[in-house]
């Protein structure tokens, strides 16, 4: 599929899952196995516990990570200790996760393994960091539940998003829920003055401060309670709010709709690029959607391609 290809175009691309169970580590799996490695030297790693063969949570199966051979990987000492592949064992770094020191390893055979890697996105960046000495070209992250901030910018320069019937059962509300996060994504970066004032949703949120600016600088995340403040200010003039990027927006759709319609904006600081939209349609709890109808409905909502990995595998 194309996109894989757009991801040898980065230094670092995350694939995040909108819900558990939504197909993101078939979609790891789908890149690890076509990306070239005779000229491209690629590791993997993941922000939380990922490649278990059973669902901690629903007690179903999970489609394990497969590695080939030549590829580097990060993982805690215990899931190092659980692998079932050769490797060759490069560094022990003193970062810790809640179950071991992280452990970067070349792969010496194709088989399976735990990713359990750094535990935040700071540590994250710290490890990812550590490649350059040992020549990595790509460093794919696998995001962990509910936790985009391994998407962004900061972190890594481009992204997967991978969504399903586990995020929603019914495909009007799930197209809805995923766009709007594909509309979160492409913020436009922020090109003007320097914003007037600071807020966040630990200030003093009286609206004096937010009456007498146009555009404000939002620290820390963008909250219902702030931007419900900021929307209460609209009939006095055009606001635009400045974020760090799309993952420190935490408002609700509805909200969020609301404010832009009454004449808010919102930008970004620092944008992360979408390469693909791939779908799950089978939930765990056996329902399971028309992959060409959900694929189809998304993709003329996002204006993007929208990819079924395991019923388009070739």
């Amino acid at each position: 599929m194309p996109f894989v290809g757009e991801i040898l175009k980065y230094r670092s691309v995350s694939i995040v899952g909108l819900a558990k169970n939504a197909g993101k580590t078939e979609c790891l799996n789908y890149i690890l196995k076509r990306l070239p490695l005779d000229y491209f030297n690629v590791a993997v790693t993941s922000i939380g516990i990922d490649g278990e063969s059973l669902d901690q949570v629903t007690s179903t199966a999970k489609p394990e990570i497969t590695l080939r051979e030549g590829m580097f990987f990060g993982t805690s000492e215990k899931h190092y200790r659980q692998r079932k592949l050769l490797s060759e064992l490069f560094d022990v770094s003193d970062e810790t996760t809640a179950i071991g020191r992280v452990v970067t390893a070349k792969a010496l055979s194709e088989g399976k393994v735990l990713l359990s890697g750094p535990s935040s996105a700071s540590a994250l960046k710290r490890w990812m960091s550590s490649l350059d000495r040992i020549g990595i070209d790509l460093v794919l992250v696998d995001g962990a539940l509910s936790r985009l901030s391994t998407a962004s910018p900061a972190v890594s320069e481009a992204m997967v998003l991978s969504t399903g019937a586990a995020f929603s059962a019914n495909i009007k509300d799930l197209v809805s829920k995923t766009a709007y996060v594909v509309e979160l994504i492409g913020l436009p970066l922020y090109c003007g003055p320097e914003p007037e004032a600071r807020i966040s949703s630990f200030s003093d949120l009286s609206g004096e401060t937010i009456r007498e600016c146009q555009v404000l600088e939002v620290e820390g995340a963008l909250t219902d309670r702030l931007l419900q403040v900021v929307k209460n200010e609209l009939q006095n003039g055009e606001k635009e709010l400045v974020v760090s990027d799309f993952t420190r927006i935490f408002a609700s759709q509805d909200l969020y709709r609301a404010f832009i319609k009454r004449g808010g904006k919102i930008s970004v600081r620092m944008k992360s690029r979408l390469l693909a939209v791939c779908v799950n349609p089978v939930a765990p709890n056996g329902i399971v959607l028309d992959s060409d109808v959900l694929c189809g409905t998304l993709s003329e909502k996002i204006g993007l391609r929208v990819y079924d990995i395991v019923k388009n595998v070739y």
